[in-house]
């Protein structure tokens, strides 16, 4: 056994341990501060009520913790991890992924709400005042439901996001046939909007240039359609170098004012003024019963594409963060029915007060010369409002109206044309393993801009084709949905949502199939004004 140490408060001397070999033992000096008994050495007593090995605080205690509650959340994630392609970070879609509840109401309603909401009155004048307020209204429930459907299946498979319409199609159906039945419809939606969106907005900068410059002085005609078109494609190219979707949110948010504006300032104007004389509500009966099934399926296309932006939905939901605690589909569908609920409030009045107000004159008393038919499709009650209301509604109503068009043409121009960017961008990625540079980036968006103005100078007739191309997209926003989620989902066979999925499905394909055979009875019978290279 060792002696006994004494300690004292001057330097001290340790007693050697006479068992061990004899060598000189070291006198130690120190502070007498630094001789106290450490908290670390417990006595047999504190042993015993000790209960923690952290109950006792020490430099190692927090560490240890952070460490261990650090391991806790990672053992919380480790079962819904997502296997994320290092790809995804240089894409314009996913390539920052810090969304929100608030980016997606604003991405929803500026994809969601447009100028194609103006022709709703149209269809209320084919199918009378009780079948349009309940075909509307079930369009609109069966498109929320199927916008849910893809929320829901944005991450159906654990640990894969299908961040892209296209994807999730080849997902659900096979590679080849996903990519047969989606590709077309979604390119269209993006790249097909894009061309009209440049065709609308540059025809109302004309009639916006028009009304500002009314007086003798200036010639509002000196400048044509043409290069109206190419001052538009020129701004939507510039707004068109911000980076990722996530970044276009701000552009998004004035895009969904404007629509929300021109839409309820359209419609109150409508009701507040005095209604035509010898107004007339009854729906349009024309001569022969093929006819009359055309208008029907003419205003049911309408009521349909009057829904847009399904095409979209994954790709906005692709740009938020997501875990098992704190999944994507939360914001998103918190956003989403926002949005929906003021885009219920824009298309109701306007659709039912768009009818009250002018009733079938929407058809009938059409106007080649009025103003806002030079839009390069019927703006349905903002051509009416034009032509019966000209003269007695202000300069600054119609000159803010087009103006509110024009930026409403030129921030959707934005989100549309974010997919074609994200598959360009895509192509080269894949080819280069590496990201895009800007001058690249840069490039592939002014070769879109210039393809789109292209394609909208050379075939100015192509909205007379929108009710056939619609007719094939449709899907996309009815059916595909539904079938996806049988095919993803497999739910029991013969419960509720398995019939319900296939009616629906099945129902959407079937008005998709009629619509392209109306729209080609159409054109048959009525022709098309085909005129290359003359934009009106």
């Amino acid at each position: 056994m060792s002696e006994v140490v004494e300690v004292y408060s001057s330097p001290v001397m340790i007693v050697k341990n006479p068992s061990r070999s004899e060598s000189p033992v070291p006198v130690i000096s120190a502070p007498p501060y630094q001789l106290s008994r450490s908290p670390l050495i417990l006595d047999s007593d504190n042993q015993k009520n000790l209960k923690s090995p952290f109950s006792v605080i020490t430099p190692l205690a927090s560490p240890m913790k952070k460490a261990m509650k650090s391991m806790q959340n990672y053992l919380e994630e480790i079962g819904h991890l997502t296997k994320l392609d290092p790809q995804e970070d240089w894409l314009p879609i996913t390539e920052s992924r810090n969304g929100n509840a608030y980016y997606a109401a604003f991405h929803t309603l500026s994809s969601g709400i447009g100028i194609q909401a103006l022709v709703l009155p149209l269809a209320f004048a084919a199918l009378g005042w009780t079948w349009g307020i309940i075909c509307l209204s079930l369009a609109f429930v069966w498109q929320l439901y199927t916008l849910w459907l893809l929320i829901q299946l944005h991450e159906s498979v654990p640990g894969t996001r299908h961040s892209r319409y296209l994807l999730l199609s080849m997902a659900a159906f096979g590679n080849k046939l996903g990519k047969l039945m989606a590709l077309l419809p979604t390119m269209y939606l993006s790249s097909g909007t894009c061309i009209t969106l440049i065709m609308i907005g540059g025809a109302a900068l004309k009639i916006f240039f028009q009304i500002v410059c009314s007086n003798p002085t200036c010639n509002a005609n000196s400048i044509t359609t043409v290069e109206w078109y190419i001052v538009f494609t020129c701004s939507a190219v510039i707004l068109a170098q911000l980076p990722n979707l996530n970044s276009v949110a701000g552009v998004s948010l004035i895009g969904a004012a404007t629509a929300v504006t021109y839409c309820t300032l359209t419609w109150v104007l409508s009701v507040t003024k005095n209604r035509p004389n010898g107004i007339s509500y009854e729906p349009l009966q024309t001569k022969s019963d093929i006819a009359n099934i055309c208008s029907i399926l003419n205003a049911l296309g309408i009521i349909a594409f009057t829904f847009r932006g399904h095409n979209l939905a994954l790709e906005i939901q692709g740009t938020m963060p997501s875990s098992l605690k704190h999944p994507s589909h939360l914001p998103m569908w918190k956003g989403v029915k926002f949005s929906y609920l003021i885009i219920a409030c824009c298309l109701f009045p306007l659709a039912i007060g768009g009818y009250w107000a002018y009733g079938n004159f929407l058809i009938l008393h059409s106007d080649d010369n009025a103003l806002f038919h030079q839009m390069p499709t019927n703006a349905g009650i903002l051509s009416a409002l034009d032509q019966y209301h000209v003269h007695d509604t202000s300069k600054v109503i119609l000159g803010l109206t087009s103006l509110l068009v024009l930026i409403n043409s030129l921030t959707s121009f934005q989100i549309y044309a974010m997919p074609v960017f994200d598959n360009f961008e895509f192509k080269y990625t894949r080819n280069q393993n590496r990201p895009c540079p800007w001058w690249v980036r840069t490039a592939l968006r002014l070769f879109f801009g210039c393809l789109a103005l292209f394609v909208a100078i050379a075939l100015p007739f192509l909205p007379s084709l929108a009710g056939l191309i619609g007719g094939i997209a449709l899907p996309v926003t009815l059916a595909y949905p539904c079938l996806m989620w049988i095919m993803i989902k497999k739910p029991e066979k013969y419960s509720a949502m398995w019939y319900l999925n296939w009616s629906l499905g099945s129902l959407g394909l079937i008005l998709s199939i009629l619509l392209v055979l109306g729209a080609i009875w159409t054109i048959v019978t009525r022709g098309i004004e085909a005129h290359f290279f003359k934009p009106q």
